[in-house]
């Protein structure tokens, strides 16, 4: 008899959490009164450019945000805003073979974001730095996984972006 009274009102405990917006199955801790975001460019000024890398960023980065918030995407002044740029793209041997060659290799990439929440400008950042990297061997050119690598980084970065803006962790 209490079993059942006891589930209810747990159950009513996590729906009102639920619509309070104190807690989201997302992991998201967006204030109710937020409802759109700004996803900027992001610029590549590394000294060594992959073509595609501030598209896929950026992409990456909008797509992340619609599957997981109910934020609207708009072109300009959301209520959230993310704007960076990428600053470092670089390949550096990572273990050396009994032959003093290089083993592996890593890719790292670096980018600088920049938050602004218009609402609760204290949750924001400026030219916060977020680094990612793939290892590789070394007989494989860079060429050759540029491709993987980079979706691997990218998604690292995207995740790691999304936890420091609207998860907060």
């Amino acid at each position: 008899m209490m079993r059942p009274r006891i589930l209810i009102a747990l159950a009513a405990l996590l729906l009102l959490a639920v619509s309070c917006g104190i807690y989201s199955f997302s992991g998201t801790s967006i204030q109710p009164d937020v409802k759109t975001i700004t996803i900027n460019y992001i610029e590549n000024k590394a000294l060594k450019v992959n073509p595609s890398l501030s598209n896929d960023l950026t992409e990456a980065l909008r797509v992340t945000f619609r599957r997981m918030t109910r934020l609207e995407q708009v072109d300009f002044d959301g209520d959230l805003e993310i704007s960076g740029e990428i600053t470092g793209y670089d390949v550096a041997a990572q273990a050396i073979s009994a032959q003093e060659t290089a083993a592996q290799n890593r890719l790292t990439v670096t980018v600088k974001i920049t938050f602004v929440s218009r609402k609760y400008p204290e949750e924001g950042f400026e030219n916060k730095s977020f680094t990612g990297y793939a290892d590789y061997d070394a007989t494989n050119s860079l060429d050759a996984v540029e491709n993987q690598l980079c979706t691997d980084i990218i998604q690292k970065i995207v995740d790691d972006i999304f936890n420091a803006t609207v998860a907060q962790w």
